[in-house]
């Protein structure tokens, strides 16, 4: 009898890929469209988890690119400023709503948003980074002039990157009524004031995602025609959610519709869109939530040496950290220096 299961490859079956390998041996890459060469210029953006990838990059000796690095600064400075954590001093960027946004905006095909927030001390910020810069501007005028300069850096480095890599955060996000501006947070939490005649939230779909990151990597091929694109997903759950259900059943949603949105672009752009699947890595019933911290939601430093040891050895054919799954930071918070723009809204609750 015929039987189209019958001479499939392991990985295709849930006892011999899945429960009967050593969790710390569970690799779920199977084949890669493209390999990442030590002087390609790779660029990242997206929410918290992304950092990783960047981090270990550089500790392996590849490109990490990055086009906004405050040259003129002490590194003391650079590193309270954030220069460095991404390729460009964005900071976080959670939704692809931002995304397409920002692209957009430094190709100019879409008006400079120009949203100044003062906050309480007096003092301004860029409502589209509003973190990056603990001391802020001293006017409107110079987050202007601030984010001029910045938009020039980002859309360098989207002409000039060989590989882009984003990682999908959040599908709940802000935005302004007048313009349909997005922000990275909810105006009053580190600036501005919230006025619900002025701004809303939003919670965006599968067909919101999927549209919006369809016209941003269009965008985004068409100014850097050899360009590829690694797409994952967090596995850092929503730190607080503004619809009115539990935390835990907005996180199930907003990162179900992301996983979905990158499996419909993953086989949309078969040639230069790859997905990294970190997200099932790290989140994964085959490790018993071994890799989240005592509150659920950070990730602990053996999760994350899973997850980058995959990606380097299926990416850069480089390898990094453990074999053996026992790491001497396992109990402890890993890369204290990841900048999570979303704790934020945790603090006002303080």
């Amino acid at each position: 009898m015929s039987n189209p299961y019958k001479n499939l490859e392991n990985y295709r079956f849930w006892r011999r890929a899945v429960a009967g390998v050593e969790r710390f041996r569970f690799d779920p890459v199977v084949n890669t469209r493209f390999r990442i060469g030590p002087t390609q210029r790779v660029a990242t953006a997206g929410s918290c988890f992304a950092q990783h990838i960047s981090n270990q990059l550089a500790k392996v000796g590849f490109n990490y690119y990055v086009t906004e690095r405050g040259e003129d600064l002490e590194e003391s400075c650079r590193k309270a400023e954030n220069y460095g954590v991404f390729s460009a001093r964005y900071g976080n960027i959670y939704t692809s709503r931002q995304l397409v946004q920002l692209f957009e905006e430094c190709i100019g095909k879409r008006p400079s948003a120009g949203h100044a927030w003062q906050r309480d001390d007096g003092r301004y910020v860029d409502a589209l980074r509003p973190q990056i810069s603990p001391e802020g501007f001293a006017s409107p005028e110079e987050v202007l002039s601030a984010r001029a300069q910045h938009l020039a850096k980002v859309r360098e480095m989207f002409e000039s990157c060989d590989i882009f890599v984003f990682t999908l955060g959040l599908t709940e996000t802000w935005r302004s009524r007048t313009d349909g501006t997005v922000y990275p947070l909810a105006p009053g939490v580190a600036g501005g004031s919230f006025d619900p005649s002025v701004h809303e939230f939003v919670n965006l779909d599968i067909h919101d995602v999927t549209g919006d990151m369809e016209r941003f990597l269009t965008g985004l091929k068409e100014i850097n025609p050899g360009v590829k694109v690694v797409l994952t997903v967090s596995p850092v759950p929503l730190i607080a959610t503004y619809e009115d259900r539990n935390v835990l059943v907005s996180t199930t949603y907003s990162k179900s519709v992301l996983r979905v949105a990158a499996d419909m672009l993953y086989r949309k752009f078969p040639e230069w869109v790859e997905y990294f699947p970190s997200f099932e890595i790290i989140t994964g019933n085959y490790n018993n939530s071994a890799y989240y911290e005592a509150d659920y939601r950070g990730i602990n430093a053996i999760g994350v040496d899973h997850a980058m040891r995959c990606f380097l050895k299926h990416y850069t054919g480089q390898r990094s950290g453990t074999e053996s799954g026992s790491v001497a930071s396992a109990h402890g918070p890993v890369d204290v220096d990841i900048v999570c723009d979303e704790e934020a809204i945790d603090r006002v609750r303080i």
